[in-house]
């Protein structure tokens, strides 16, 4: 049984003070609750206030990024050992707005997840299709060479941290969702190319999440399907009491 991972990505919101208060509340709505893994990514800057106040509770703390690099000469970037350090257990990588904004590929993509890999970071790989790729019928290709680039140089017997989460790019922040079983279809291409990478057993414990407009009304549902193994959640993770009905539904 695969345990499900209820994640947050909370983008570019929220000070180290909304985010001790954030946290206040948020505990206390999800205190006790051991049945999923819950992982909340705040901004960088608000890593060391979420790290703090998740001590002793049943909440881990991920970065939205980082580079592939131990360290060195780049400005701006934040490497795995310096997730660590923050007390980050996660990481999100490839998501479709780094993508989109900032020249992410299915290159970087790979080489972040193997650096990921060696720190002993747990990485929620993005991948997901634009509007245009899935009205032309292109979801299963998009997704799948997604899926290949970014299992690269891995061995089978490395990949069992790997989270995927499938997040249509038409479906974030938009309001619209894939129907479950629109997102359970595109967990199977999923599950299936990393059968073909990583051997039967591996991709079958593979966590396999759906993102994109997931909300406390649509949470349930989503997850009542068999191949969706928890949400990566946005602007709906903002809210203390909002994300913590998605964390129990």
């Amino acid at each position: 049984m695969r345990k499900k991972v209820i994640a947050a990505n909370w983008k570019m919101y929220k000070t180290p003070d909304e985010t001790f208060a954030f946290m206040q509340d948020f505990l206390r709505e999800v205190s006790g609750h051991n049945r999923d893994e819950i992982v909340v990514c705040p901004p960088f800057v608000d890593l060391h206030t979420a790290v703090q106040a998740a001590r002793h509770s049943n909440v881990q703390v991920g970065g939205q990024d980082m580079y592939w690099e131990k360290e060195g000469a780049y400005t701006g970037q934040i490497s795995a050992r310096m997730l660590l350090a923050a007390g980050c257990t996660h990481v999100i990588i490839g998501h479709s707005e780094r993508r989109q904004y900032f020249g992410e590929t299915d290159d970087t993509v790979n080489k972040k997840l193997l650096a990921a890999l060696d720190a002993k970071l747990i990485p929620i790989v993005c991948v997901g299709e634009h509007l245009h790729e899935r009205e032309s019928g292109h979801t299963e290709s998009v997704v799948g060479r997604q899926c290949t680039g970014a299992f690269r140089n891995i061995a089978a017997d490395r990949a069992a941290p790997i989270i995927i989460a499938y997040e249509p790019v038409w479906a974030i922040g938009t309001g619209k969702t894939a129907t479950p079983a629109m997102a359970a279809d595109a967990h199977r291409v999923i599950r299936a190319e990393a059968t073909k990478i990583f051997g039967h057993a591996v991709a079958e414990n593979m966590r396999i999440l759906y993102g994109g407009s997931v909300k406390p009304d649509n949470a349930k549902t989503l997850m009542a399907q068999p191949e969706i193994d928890g949400v990566l959640v946005g602007g709906a993770s903002l809210d203390p009491v909002g994300f913590a009905s998605i964390v129990n539904f």
